[in-house]
């Protein structure tokens, strides 16, 4: 089947955000006496869901003090990405995208109040935008992919799924969709671990460009 539809992830898929919400996540956490860093941000809370991260760090915290807690770091994270670029090649793909008419979606953990921010200022406008705060569960889990897929009236062999972290990895591929990993804040051991088939450091990788013009829908 030729390809239809591309599905991204947000932070650290689109743009290099990643790095903003480990400063975020790190001075909060610094309030609760927790002196994390780069490894722990890595292995304890990227691609993870906030409610599910607060529950496992901070369990002494109560519901409403954990979504004040989340509240805060959200916005903290928003006053710092105020100058968000878009990774390399991600514009060409875009249009490579448009020019064949593949629907593309945007699948993430991120809340409304973040995916929409940074949408704006890289001016992108999806299909299709599914985030898992609005399921009942979220990545690693593969609901918010077949969620995607299920609304997009697409079987997993018509898309590309693009990630960024072992959790968003899992997810994808859960949902039976082969996956490209961007290394923007883990190895690539780790993500081709996780099931990633292509790991790359951007959109302007020639690896991907050759996958692409070999599922390109409008060859003969």
């Amino acid at each position: 089947m030729k390809l239809q539809a591309l599905l991204f992830d947000l932070d650290g898929t689109l743009a290099d955000t990643d790095r903003l919400h480990e400063q975020a996540w790190l001075e909060a956490l610094a309030r609760y006496g927790i002196k994390a860093d780069h490894h722990y941000y890595q292995t304890q809370i990227s691609g993870g869901l906030n409610p599910e991260i607060v529950r496992r760090v901070l369990p002494q915290l109560s519901q409403a003090e954990g979504d004040r807690f989340l509240a805060q770091k959200e916005a903290r994270f928003r006053e710092l990405a105020t100058q968000v670029a878009p990774l390399p090649g991600l514009l060409k793909l875009w249009k490579w995208a448009q020019e064949r008419g593949l629907r593309r979606a945007l699948v993430s953990n991120a809340p409304r109040e973040n995916a929409e921010h940074i949408l704006g200022q890289l001016g992108l406008c999806f299909d299709l935008v599914v985030l898992s705060e609005e399921l009942p569960t979220g990545k690693p889990d593969p609901l918010p992919y077949r969620t995607a897929l299920q609304r997009l009236g697409l079987g997993p062999e018509a898309a590309l799924a693009f990630e960024d972290s072992p959790s968003g990895v899992r997810s994808a591929v859960g949902a039976g969709i082969p996956t490209v990993a961007l290394t923007t804040g883990h190895r690539a051991y780790n993500l081709e671990q996780a099931g990633a088939f292509l790991c790359i450091p951007d959109f302007t990788d020639a690896r991907l460009w050759s996958w692409l013009r070999s599922h390109d829908p409008a060859a003969p």
